[in-house]
């Protein structure tokens, strides 16, 4: 999809060269402020290089710690690349501005939220009456099981108009995810494939009376895994590819990145002023953050000679820099992730991916995987890998499979 490109981003960008305080940071969003004006007949332009230019004052913000500055421009990246829409950039200005956000939105939020507080009391109440003997732990109990069931709700063909939350349904389907998640299955999203299960109870049923079922499930599950590894494949390999192309195609894959991740955190902005491309969550419950740099069109090496010897470029060292920066401010701000999302961070590790070495044809890519092994083993809690090693190893992973 290519970036969003209005009058608001310009406007975003303005705010942010007018918060900066170093020259450099300035002179990146100047630059970025005269590509958006540079278009045919002074229209305003986008394109990828925006996107580029953004990423470069961002991290020459982050460098010099200017958290405000960074928050800005990652608000623009967001807005430019369709994470959030304009009223929600518009809110995040006017806060930054010490301003008041719109109330335009408020009357029907209010009616939603208003609904909800009703059905809850009218549940309770329901519950109580036929239960007139419990309590308050009782009650907040008997509310958290509607509010799991109700992510399973169903629409019966025969009532137009009405929706029913079936009782007892997030139970069955979790359940059913831990039987998946255990022995011979191996089901890349265990709860996805529950909630399919449980609101299918042709599904469900046959199943159940499958003793093959393990095995139909596991064959599936190879199928899927090898068509996403293509698709994953194609875009690496791509020229045109660009960081938010990558992103889509590993996003809802971690079994890519190894066994030892159990799934995807669903927030990715841990930290204010910092948005990782993908959170990953380790079997000991603790956080992964995979930093997404170009493949095919990164531009410039990887390695460069130095005495003797390949070593990684100024490129490969500056992610680096960054994901370590991701990594600081997890460390900072580890109490108040781990109360607000569940996330421990105390113990969170970082993997960059950048390159391909295609890119460099006069280097022997055994050279480059060396290169970039020596540097891991002198970095610690970061790891570096290029996209073809990383797609390797993932079809190396799939071929052993049983």
């Amino acid at each position: 999809m290519e970036p969003r490109a209005d009058a608001t981003l310009e406007q975003q960008v303005e705010v942010a060269a007018g918060a900066a305080l170093d020259a450099g940071v300035r002179a990146c969003l100047t630059a970025v402020a005269g590509h958006l004006r540079g278009g045919p007949g002074g229209r305003i332009r986008g394109g990828k290089k925006l996107m580029g230019l953004l990423a470069e004052a961002r991290g020459r913000a982050a460098a010099l710690d200017e958290w405000d500055v960074v928050r800005l421009v990652q608000d623009a990246v967001d807005y430019a690349d369709g994470r959030i829409l304009k009223p929600e950039l518009d809110d995040r200005l006017r806060l930054f501005k010490d301003g008041n956000r719109r109330v335009s939105h408020e009357e029907p939020l209010g009616r939603i939220t208003a609904a909800g507080y009703a059905y809850a009391a009218h549940a309770g109440e329901e519950f109580l009456d036929a239960h007139p003997e419990a309590g308050a732990p009782e009650l907040i109990g008997h509310l958290r099981d509607l509010e799991r069931d109700a992510r399973f709700l169903q629409a019966p063909p025969d009532r137009p108009g009405r929706y029913v939350v079936p009782r007892g349904t997030a139970e069955l389907a979790l359940w059913l995810e831990r039987i998946l998640c255990d022995g011979r299955i191996d089901i890349e999203d265990p709860a996805e494939a529950a909630r399919k299960i449980v609101t299918s109870p042709d599904a469900l049923a046959l199943l159940a009376a499958d003793d093959e079922g393990q095995l139909l499930l596991q064959a599936a599950q190879l199928k899927r895994r090898s068509a996403g590894l293509e698709g994953l494949r194609e875009v690496v390999e791509d020229l045109r590819s660009s960081e938010h192309d990558l992103q889509r195609a590993l996003e809802g894959q971690p079994w890519i990145f190894g066994g030892r991740f159990i799934g995807e955190a669903v927030q990715r902005r841990l930290v204010p002023g910092d948005e990782v491309d993908i959170p990953l969550i380790r079997g000991d419950g603790t956080l992964h953050i995979v930093e997404l740099k170009r493949a095919m069109s990164l531009r410039g090496a990887l390695v460069k000679r130095y005495r003797n010897a390949w070593v990684p470029t100024a490129q490969v060292h500056d992610a680096v820099g960054q994901a370590v920066n991701y990594l600081v401010g997890l460390d900072e701000n580890r109490d108040r992730i781990r109360e607000e999302f569940g996330i421990e961070t105390r113990r969170a590790s970082a993997l960059v991916l950048i390159g391909h070495p295609a890119q460099q044809p006069d280097v022997p890519e055994g050279r480059i995987n060396e290169a970039l092994r020596t540097f891991n083993s002198h970095v610690t809690r970061v790891e570096v890998l290029t996209y073809k090693e990383l797609v390797d190893n993932a079809h190396r992973s799939l071929a052993g499979s049983p």
